[in-house]
């Protein structure tokens, strides 16, 4: 009973990701909702704390991502921009992939979103900071 609840808390955060963020899905219960709003992560006990306060330590992280990829879009001559929406979308398969690889072997277990979500922060914290580089004047 205790992995196929391990299995569907696994399958559940997976089938939140998507290719280009991770969304809080609308249709959990309020009650859920809740129980996110009482998570310590500076303290969490439990294994689905630790796995749900990666999640959100990696929305936060891509969401820095995407304002610094906003804040440059703008800045770029078209031919460039062209470019850095192919360099990032080439990005983003490469995360994705490395991360699930990465994931894959913890397969089954119950620290295997924690894993994912730690790598997809990571990632996004490297490409944020090459970003941010280009944002910054030619010296």
């Amino acid at each position: 009973m205790r992995n196929f609840a391990v299995r569907q808390l696994l399958l559940f955060f997976i089938s939140m990701v998507t290719f280009n963020s991770l969304d809080v899905r609308a249709d959990i219960a309020p009650s859920t909702m809740h129980l996110a709003q009482k998570l310590n992560c500076n303290n969490a006990q439990t294994q689905l704390d630790i796995n749900r306060c990666a999640q959100l330590s990696y929305q936060n992280a891509d969401k820095k991502l995407n304002e610094v990829y906003q804040k440059l879009l703008p800045k770029l001559e078209n031919s460039r921009k062209q470019k850095l929406i192919a360099a990032q979308l080439a990005w983003i398969k490469f995360r994705d992939t490395s991360c699930e690889f990465e994931r894959s072997g913890y397969e089954g277990g119950s620290i295997a979103p924690t894993i994912y979500f730690t790598c997809l922060e990571k990632t996004a914290k490297q490409r944020t900071q090459q970003l941010q580089e280009y944002l910054q004047p030619n010296t």
